[in-house]
This record gives structure tokens, sequence and C-alpha cells, in this order.
């Protein structure tokens, strides 16, 4: 199986009425159908995201990005091929192996920092959240740095109210979380001041809500804030050990016959609907064009909370809608086992890979990314 290094792009459509949605249509992969949909609501959209399938395993990437969207894009295009490259080394999926891919990824995206810092020393607070699940042999992985999250849907026993459960499989890497908050705090005894209150939600060090990213250099790397180049850009932040960290969270699960879809999305999903309310959309409704529905119905959710409806919204620019909701990607993926529905269209060879747009209201492909990194002298 080859991995393709870069996917094919804008295979889809602009939501009919929102120039800044977009979705792709029903597709198959190696155990049923999948369905992506992006809106976007900054001024460069920021969340990237990808479907990988072959007839032996489906990969599935999520990545919202913080402070620009240079680090969600970079993502996008190493992760997949450092995933493949190490299960082919060691024989096959593993925790080990989506690791060394994470931490692999993370040291390519600092040395591209370290080399455009002098031209573009904002890089150096650019990351992403990172959400990556695969499928091979009916065995589900996931690994997540941040807070974007995947929810599993579930049937239930013919006896209970609901016919569907949701169970959530990642976890949320945001200090939001007491959990997670204690968990920081116990890393840095000597900071008092590592999580603080600020402008109404928990941030580490007054800044940044996630404690696991791709990135953020300036937040892991004591030599960064030091550097004058970067002190002319932003307050230093004095540092004695890395605020957060590039260490994903993994989870392994063997699919069973009552697991029914799953529902991959970054936060600007789940800031709107429940787990529960996004699980019974999905079952409740036809696959084609579900992780549109997905997306309205957050941005319906959005619009209600304002004030306002969802025809206003899709008026404004981009940037400007970001006062109203966050960039929305959602990826459904549907687990059909046994029943063969898609195995067939799947032809025995064929490998295929889409991603959204790099930026929606410009309907983008890889030219922002190559803008960048041409710009930055090989060493």
């Amino acid at each position: 199986m080859m991995m393709l290094r870069s996917c094919y792009r804008c295979l889809g459509r602009r939501g009919g009425g929102d120039g800044l949605l977009w979705h792709s249509d029903l597709k198959p992969h190696a155990s049923g159908d999948y369905s992506i949909a992006v809106v976007q609501a900054n001024s460069n959209l920021e969340d990237q995201s990808q479907v990988f399938t072959s007839p032996c395993a489906t990969y599935v990437g999520v990545y919202d990005g913080h402070g620009g969207p240079e680090a969600s894009r970079f993502v996008n295009k190493h992760l997949f091929p450092y995933l493949h490259k190490f299960a082919l080394e060691q024989g096959g999926l593993s925790a080990d192996v989506i690791k060394k891919a994470f931490h692999a990824t993370e040291e390519d995206f600092l040395r591209l920092v370290k080399r455009a810092l002098p031209i573009r020393p904002q890089i150096a607070s650019v990351g992403s959240c990172c959400l990556v699940g695969a499928i091979s042999n009916d065995v589900l992985y996931v690994a997540n740095l941040g807070d974007s999250r995947v929810v599993l849907g579930r049937r239930v026993s013919e006896n209970s109210k609901r016919k569907v459960a949701a169970e959530r499989l990642s976890t949320d890497h945001n200090v939001a979380v007491e959990e997670v908050r204690k968990e920081v705090e116990a890393l840095h005894p000597d900071d008092s001041h590592i999580v603080v209150y600020t402008r109404g939600v928990w941030r580490i060090k007054g800044i940044i809500q996630v404690s696991r990213s791709i990135g953020d250099v300036y937040l892991k790397k004591p030599e960064f804030y030091r550097d004058p180049v970067f002190q002319q850009f932003g307050n230093p932040i004095p540092l004695k050990r890395p605020a957060i960290t590039a260490e994903p969270s993994i989870l392994i699960r063997k699919l069973r016959s009552q697991d029914l879809f799953l529902i991959f999305a970054s936060d600007g999903l789940w800031e709107q609907l429940t787990d529960e309310a996004a699980v019974e959309i999905v079952f409740k409704n036809p696959r084609a064009g579900i992780a549109k529905r997905l997306v309205r119905a957050a941005l319906q959710e959005a619009a209600k909370k304002r004030e306002v409806r969802y025809e206003d919204i899709k008026k404004l620019d981009r940037g400007i809608r970001r006062h109203f909701h966050d960039d929305i990607t959602v990826i459904v993926i549907y687990l059909d086992h046994q029943k063969g529905s898609s195995n067939n269209r799947l032809k025995h060879n064929a490998i295929g890979c889409t991603s959204a747009p790099v930026d929606i209201f410009s309907f983008n492909a890889d030219e922002a990314e190559e803008d960048m990194l041409h710009a930055v002298p090989d060493k």
C-alpha cells in the first residue's frame, strides 16, 4: 500500500447559499461510507482535514489550528506519510507507531520554525490540535492532542428508550476541564500562575486553553522566548520547562457489531452541539450530506445563542463571522462491518485521499503553504 503524499483537494462543493461552507459527496472506505464538511469563520481557514482510504485501512485526520493556519496545514501534509512509513517499518499500526509519527511531525515543524523565525517571528506562536483515527483489521486507533473530539454512535438494546448511545473516545486536552487543569498544575508545582482564569476562561500562562498541541513552540522551548527576534514580536513567557506538550492520548478499541458510526470534529462543532445531539442527528438522517447537516445544526445553534438567524450569519464575511462561531470541521465515518455495502465499491487496489480545501473562501489548494515554505531559506 502506497501512502499518497498529497490528498486530492476540493473534490466537493460549497453549501448552497453559504459561500463559506464546503462539503464532499458521500464516498466509500473499506468498511462503510464517509462524509466531510467544513465551514470557515476565520480570515484564513485554520481547520484542516483529510481521509485516506485503501482496501485494508482508513485514516482520518482533523487538525484545528490556532494563531494562524501554518501548523494545521503542515500537519495535514506530513503526519499521514509518517504514519504509513513507521507502520511499514514495524509491521502494522500500534501505539508506538502513532507516537513516533506525532513526534516526527512535531520535530519537523520545530525545524521549520527555527528556519522561519528571522523573517516570520510569529511562527513560534502558531500551533494546532491534532485528532487522528485509523481503522485496520476491525481495530480502531484514536490519537489526540488538544480539544478536537471523536464520538462513537453505538446501538443499544431494544429495551432502551434510546436506540443509539454516544460514547466519547478521545480526551479533551483543555484546561476548562478540571482534571486537565490539575494535570498541568501537577507538572508545574513551582509555578502558581501556570493556569490562570482570564477573559472568562482558564488559560495556560493566561494565553492558551489547550494543554497539548503540535507547534506553539514559544510555550515549549525556553530558547525561543529568549530570542531577541521573538521578543520584539510578542511578550516573552519565562519558562523553566515546557508549558504544553505534544504527547498524544491514544485509545485502541476492537470494533463491535453495535458500533454504527464515528463523528470526528473540531471543537467548533462541540461548542454548539452535545455528543448526544450530534449522534442523534446522524442516526436519524440519511447518509448523503450528513456531515453538512451536522455543520448546519451547529450554525443554527450559534445563531440562536446570538439571537440572530443562520441566514444572517451566511451574509457575514470571513473574519467577522468568527464573532459568531469558530471554523468547524466534521467527518462522519460509517461502520458497516460485514455488510459489504461499500467494500464492493472500493476496488481491490483502490487507494484514495480526500482533503478539504486549504481555504474555503478562495477555494485554495496548497498555494498558501507553499508561499510560506518558499519564503524560508534552506540550511
